[in-house]
């Protein structure tokens, strides 16, 4: 890690800058976030002591930060918005990830839009995506769901809301409720390979696969792990025949092709569709 950061000789445009900072390992944050950071004239934060520890470790000395959480927002916004009018560079970060996905700041980008301030993105880390890329389940179309509800009756609601949409589903969840969210989503999303996440980029990272089913009777009988978790979701196998046709073409097909190959040739055997081929394959050779 650096001792000391040299500011940015070039000071920033005017504007929010919405800044991803690292979700676990410090080291996972952008050269260009680290220049934000160090040259903004102020600093909006869930929480200003984690935000001042990420500082001192890339060696940054901090500008004036301010509280931006959801209890402190609706006092943080008017002094946000009159420094952005009087034409300085504000960054807007988070405890860990890129803000606004399940953190504070929806409502301040977009006053500061419909004020005519411009917002610019500094992208980097993301629990989501991390767990989606790990997850070995289909990713050229997800849906990031966030927090299920923490009741179980309504999380089964809210689950069935959800249940026919062709994508891969991304969930977080408290790992205090994790056995009993996985449980649900067995029950009503049915016994789909997924995949749980847990602290990631962290020294000690996990992720474990398998049905939903198995999941959720693993954390009942482990109990709840350390950490946060990400639960990532197969999408549903809409097929019109039965779905034991589909395996019994593809498992013979992936010991000798790729998954692409694999699929095609069983879309064809079968007359389904080449996607729903695709995104079975790609579920059988993750349990292999």
């Amino acid at each position: 890690m650096p001792a000391s950061f040299a500011r940015p000789e070039q000071s920033l445009e005017p504007g929010l800058y919405i800044v991803a900072t690292p979700i676990g390992n410090a080291r996972d944050i952008t050269l260009r976030a680290l220049d934000v950071l160090g040259a903004a004239n102020a600093i909006a934060s869930e929480d200003t002591r984690v935000t001042r520890k990420l500082l001192d470790i890339h060696g940054i000395s901090a500008p004036t930060l301010i509280r931006y959480d959801e209890h402190a927002a609706a006092r943080a916004e008017p002094q946000l918005l009159e420094r952005l009018g009087a034409g300085e560079a504000i960054a807007l970060a988070t405890d860990a990830g890129t803000p606004l996905v399940s953190d504070p700041g929806f409502r301040l980008v977009q006053a500061a839009i419909a004020a005519g301030y411009r917002v610019i993105p500094v992208p980097g880390a993301s629990a989501a995506l991390a767990a989606l890329t790990l997850a070995g389940l289909p990713s050229d179309r997800f849906l990031f769901a966030g927090f299920p509800p923490t009741k179980s009756g309504q999380r089964q609601r809210w689950l069935g809301e959800l249940a026919a949409i062709p994508a891969t589903l991304i969930f977080f969840e408290s790992v205090r409720r994790l056995e009993g969210s996985l449980a649900d989503m067995a029950a009503v999303l049915g016994d789909r390979q997924a995949c749980v996440g847990r602290e990631l980029t962290k020294l000690f990272e996990e992720a474990r696969r398998g049905g939903l089913a198995e999941l959720a009777a693993h954390y009942a009988e482990a109990g709840a792990p350390k950490g946060e978790a990400t639960i990532v979701v197969a999408p549903p196998l809409a097929v019109a025949a039965d779905p034991a046709d589909l395996d019994a073409a593809l498992r013979p097909l992936l010991r000798e092709m790729t998954v692409r190959d694999a699929a095609k040739a069983a879309a064809a055997a079968t007359g389904l569709s080449q996607r729903d081929a695709y995104q079975r394959a790609l579920q059988l050779k993750a349990e292999a």
